[in-house]
């Protein structure tokens, strides 16, 4: 009876530990939504409200919109096109021409941007 105890106690306490998750380590939380997405989209938005800014005579503002967007993604070829056409505009060919220099530094092989850029240079050199 003992034996039949013994047996019955240690099936059970088998089906006990069966029952158990297994120790597997846990999966990796979900990545969060990358930071350059987020930041497309902030770009996306600043340059637009610079662009608007800029149409409608407010160049000090657009200036410091693209200011800021250059803070976010310092590497934007476009942003420095854009704050180089606003400086224009102000009457800084100086910086204009700087500005449109960084922007082809960064352009790649955009040459339409670069086009656009070397527009800007010839325009502040020849109104200097």
């Amino acid at each position: 009876m003992r034996t039949l105890a013994f047996l019955l106690s240690l099936f059970l306490y088998s089906c006990a530990t069966r029952d158990e998750a297994p120790s597997t380590p846990a999966a990796p939380p979900p990545l969060p939504e990358t930071p350059t997405a987020r930041e497309t989209v902030a770009i996306a938005g600043l340059m637009e409200s610079a662009r608007g800014d800029a149409a409608a005579g407010r160049l000090v503002q657009a200036a410091g919109t693209l200011e800021r967007a250059l803070r976010i993604e310092p590497r934007n070829p476009r942003l420095w096109h854009e704050l180089a056409k606003v400086r224009l505009r102000q009457g800084d060919e100086a910086q204009a021409a700087n500005l449109a220099a960084r922007s082809n530094s960064l352009a790649g092989s955009d040459s339409a941007l670069r086009a656009a850029n070397q527009a800007i240079i010839e325009q502040a050199r020849t109104t200097r």
